[in-house]
């Protein structure tokens, strides 16, 4: 169902939507440190539904206290942000379950943290999700055309070893 992940000499890996919703493009994010990519590079998704899911097969390596964001990382070493919303590490977790815990070996399009989207944009000052690639500089990061995304199953983006 989905492409395996780096399992080809060209080090190539694609990233599924882990959101269903529309794109925002990093630069239109309202918020300096993701659109100025001083995290690095990648999208954002304005999410219709709680759900995220994992873009790709990997290893969590940060799982926040407030459940508001997770960290994997892929075999070769891509590491990948996702941070729900935005300011909503002051939420302290009201709103948010993960499902996994950091150590966890995740596939691509397993369940990764649930959320309530109507207490996010009532209590943070944005539900706009990025999706960074935070060691960018070592992979070139392709994002796909498409406007409105599906979890786990839409093209997110395309990410290549340097």
């Amino acid at each position: 169902m989905f492409k395996k992940l780096f399992g080809n000499k060209d080090t190539e890996m694609n990233l599924t939507a882990p959101l269903t919703g529309q794109k925002v493009a990093l630069e239109e994010v309202p918020d300096p440190v993701f659109s100025q990519k001083m995290m690095g590079e990648g999208i954002a998704i304005d999410p219709a539904e709680g759900t995220v899911l994992s873009p790709v097969e990997g290893t969590v390596v940060q799982l926040f206290p407030t459940k508001h964001a997770v960290g994997l990382e892929t075999k070769s070493g891509a590491e990948v942000l996702i941070h729900i919303g935005l300011e909503t590490v002051a939420m302290e977790g009201e709103g948010f379950e993960a499902h996994v815990a950091q150590g966890d070996k995740v596939k691509q399009g397993d369940k990764l943290i649930t959320f309530d989207v109507e207490l996010v944009k009532e209590k943070a000052k944005s539900t706009v999700t990025p999706i960074i690639i935070t060691n960018s500089d070592d992979f070139s990061v392709h994002v796909s055309e498409d406007a409105t995304v599906n979890a786990g199953q839409t093209s997110l983006m395309t990410v290549k070893k340097k």
